[in-house]
């Protein structure tokens, strides 16, 4: 019997741990600090057990991750290095979903000492995305070709029949997650040149793109692109840009969020007694007025009934309603809007769009785009498309682990054909597969 440690249970993971039940000579130990979260998950499955556990407690895990064969760590990134250690320490392997970080990548070394794996990146974004593009880039090496340009992008969005809020977007993982991915900066490379973009400027630098069966989408950068050169070979590339999708619209208010504060997670004392009208008419530096809507279109050099204006309203930056009172910063505040007006009703679908465009010359010097398109619709009722996309390559790559079917150890992200093939070839017997077409430019 083999055994396996999931740590949270959070909204990705139910997938990955019902996967995981119906391997043969499986059991799952599904760990967080909410045993009820879990107990939803497992459903009394005879071959799962739920454990409270919380990860800051070191004996606590040391001991959980020693009685079992490997570890999957759902919680959030800054706990791994804490749960990397402990893998370290009793020789288990590690998988993750999340990027990997310098103290994840610190471990390295001891590491290979333990003779251990601590994969990482290996959900949907980040995880398919480099899954797929290096099967494309080893294609088009194979036949001599030469890549010039490689743009990608991903989105977890409602899916169109779901599009029905202004801001065009519904919760499918963390708010709070959605929220501290807009305070990155950003860059990429850009015809030949390094484009650094602050997280100030985030929401700045957008570009719309069209994508078959959906329409025209907005992207803009996600975090920084240029180790990617490195990691996916691609040394001497003139455009590379890895990218988030959005619908059009998003990235105008979030840019106003970001001018105004609201991405803030420094602490504050100064927020009891305020209503969110107070907040907002403060960090836009108004005059107490109660026609902030006029005074905002003023602020703004925007019509009233310009789109973002009607985002803060609906979002219900200009309540009279006091601020909650758990609320510590202003990204607190955020969220907070956000889980109460970002929810999918019951019976709507979220949707994965990601998409890989390759130019690349090939033999007798002709240029040829490659376009990838990979999109996926949630389950009504069932388990979302983000879910899936993200549990679903991390429960195969712990089975194979478990099966000694990849080699290599150390921190790895699967970048490498050992890792990604066989999760690529089994996600396609999922019905996870990507579109492919080819045309000369």
């Amino acid at each position: 019997m083999k055994r396996v440690l999931v740590l949270g249970a959070g909204m990705v993971g139910k997938p990955l741990v019902r996967h995981l039940l119906k391997v043969p000579d499986f059991h799952v130990t599904l760990a967080d600090v909410d045993e009820q979260k879990a107990e939803h998950i497992l459903q009394n499955d005879p071959k799962g057990s739920v454990k409270r556990l919380d990860v800051t407690n070191p004996l606590a895990l040391k001991k959980e991750v020693a009685a079992n064969d490997i570890v999957v760590s759902l919680v959030p990134y800054t706990f791994h290095p804490l749960i990397a250690r402990a893998c370290i320490m009793e020789r288990r392997s590690m998988v993750t979903t999340s990027y990997v970080s310098k103290d994840i990548r610190s471990l390295d070394a001891e590491a290979r000492e333990s003779d251990i794996l601590l994969l990482n990146e290996t959900g949907l974004d980040p995880g398919i995305d480099h899954m797929s593009a290096m099967k494309i880039i080893r294609q088009i090496e194979e036949q001599n070709g030469r890549i010039l340009s490689f743009r990608s992008h991903c989105g977890g969005l409602p899916s169109p029949e779901a599009n029905t809020n202004p801001m065009g977007y519904k919760l499918s993982w963390s708010p709070r997650g959605v929220a501290l991915a807009g305070t990155n900066n950003a860059r990429y490379l850009q015809d030949g040149n390094i484009v650094e973009v602050p997280n100030a400027m985030l929401f700045s630098h957008k570009w719309n793109l069209g994508i078959d069966r959906i329409g025209t989408l907005q992207g803009y950068p996600n975090r920084d692109s240029i180790p990617y050169i490195t990691l996916y070979g691609l040394e001497g590339i003139h455009t590379l840009v890895r990218g988030t999708l959005r619908y059009p619209g998003w990235c105008e208010t979030w840019q106003f969020f970001v001018d105004l504060g609201y991405l803030d997670t420094q602490e504050r004392d100064d927020l009891h007694g305020l209503t969110y009208r107070d907040l907002l008419v403060r960090q836009a530096g108004l005059k107490s007025t109660t026609d902030i809507k006029e005074a905002l279109s003023k602020r703004l050099n925007k019509p009233p009934d310009h789109p973002i204006l009607k985002n803060l309203e609906w979002l219900g930056l200009l309540s009279q309603n006091a601020l909650p009172p758990h609320a510590n910063t202003l990204l607190d505040i955020l969220v907070d809007r956000m889980e109460e007006q970002m929810q999918y009703a019951p019976g709507e679908r979220d949707m994965i769009v990601l998409q890989h465009e390759f130019i690349a010359v090939c033999d007798g010097g002709r240029k040829e785009k490659t376009t990838s398109t990979f999109i996926a619709f949630g389950q009504p009722g069932g388990d979302t498309a983000m879910a899936l996309s993200v549990g679903l390559p991390a429960a195969i790559a712990v089975r194979l682990i478990l099966e000694n079917k990849i080699d290599e150890r150390g921190v790895q992200i699967p970048v490498v054909p050992g890792i990604y093939q066989p999760i690529l070839d089994e996600l396609s017997g999922m019905g996870f597969s990507f579109e492919e077409r080819k045309r000369r430019v």
